[in-house]
């Protein structure tokens, strides 16, 4: 799970990682409740899970109240590598002397961590020569370590002792919250000789949450995983162009395998559940019709605990309504499933008896659409 900056800073303030001074913004109205708090010049930076916001123009420098709005309003709008900002990180300028980087990650192949620093911060690590790289032990890093670290960077006095200070604290960060990484790049060292965070790139070990209750509030959701869940839907998207619809997870999961047996290669997949109805089934419809990719869609139910007739209904009105125009291969068995087939005997979904046979002419269909 990859934290967005302001969410790493978090995480730093806990520990008692210094971090500049900051205010965070979703649109012009909560910007307007901030605006008197600033002292200019201050930076504004789209919160994103991708990197390079900064080469695409996702970071930008306001001297002046004037500047706020129109540079605010320009980096909501903006999308960097398919993303788009939903919150915008306000931070005052601080007066830089120096800027260092520091990371701590995990290394599975060692079992053990890895520390990289270095005299040179605010670049990609990879094209910078002068760093140490050292493992460090999972259960922990000592002050001795810490202060030997800051030593091979050529810091001394309050910097040293300011630096070995932050290594420690972001190594129990990134022991007690079970990190795969925690970067803080650049490192500030500012006139006074002490240092700030200036960013922050931490990313959690996803298998590790159901023991961290505490950062599940950070869990990154799209907006279709979220109008799913709205309507009790489970909903993944993958990379494929079939859209898978059932009911029961093993289902679901088990057609998605066969699709991929079968040639097919899955967008995405959505369990409804038991909870059926024809509202419920055509919002599922609607959450699949978003996705552009999607060529073709492939409904697997079995109607044990759904009445089949609703979810024909429910893909009659989608097609009535234009919500979707892409072909649907259907199985549907259980109840009324007969009257089922009659309902869309004349529409767009092809029935069929096994779910294989269905497959089996989805995934031609994809092959002559191609």
């Amino acid at each position: 799970m990859k934290l967005l900056e302001y969410q790493g800073k978090e995480l730093f303030s806990e520990y008692n990682i210094d971090v500049p001074k900051s205010y965070l913004a979703k649109n012009q109205s909560e910007l307007n409740q901030i605006v008197d708090k600033l002292e200019f010049p201050v930076v504004l930076k789209s919160q994103l899970t991708v990197g390079g916001r900064g080469k695409a123009g996702a970071i930008l420098k306001c001297t002046k109240k004037e500047e706020l709005a129109p540079k605010f309003t320009e980096l909501l709008n903006k999308v960097v590598k398919g993303e788009r900002p939903k919150i915008i990180l306000i931070e005052e300028v601080v007066d830089i002397d120096k800027e260092l980087y520091l990371s701590l990650f995990l290394n599975r192949g060692k079992r053990t961590y890895s520390l990289i620093s270095s005299s040179q911060g605010g670049m990609d690590i990879e094209s910078v020569e002068n760093k140490v790289i050292q493992d460090v032990s999972i259960n922990g890093l000592s002050q001795s370590v810490a202060e030997n670290i800051a030593k091979n960077l050529g810091l001394s006095g309050v910097t040293a002792t300011t630096f070995a200070e932050l290594v420690t604290k972001l190594a129990k960060l990134v022991k007690e919250k079970e990190a795969e990484l925690a970067e803080i790049n650049p490192v500030a060292i500012l006139k006074n000789g002490t240092c700030l965070a200036l960013d922050s790139k931490i990313i959690i070990d996803d298998n590790s949450l159901f023991r961290h209750s505490e950062l599940r509030k950070y869990i990154q959701i799209s907006e279709l995983q979220e109008q799913a869940e709205k309507n009790g839907f489970s909903f993944v998207e993958l990379d494929g162009n079939i859209a898978i619809i059932g009911n029961g997870a093993g289902l679901v999961m088990s057609t998605l395998d066969v699709v991929n047996d079968a040639g097919g290669k899955s967008g995405a997949f959505l369990d409804f559940g038991g909870r059926a109805t024809t509202e419920t089934i055509y919002k599922a419809i609607e959450v699949i019709s978003k996705l552009s990719k999607v060529k073709a869609i492939l409904v697997n139910l079995f109607g044990g605990i759904v009445r089949t007739d609703l979810v024909a209904q429910a893909i009659l009105d989608a097609y009535k309504n234009g919500m979707i125009s892409v072909p649907i291969y259907a199985r549907i068995s259980g109840a009324e499933s007969e009257k089922s087939r009659q309902m869309l005997s004349n529409s767009n979904a092809k029935l069929y008896d096994t779910v294989e046979e269905a497959i089996s002419s989805l995934v031609h269909y994809i092959g002559l659409s191609k």
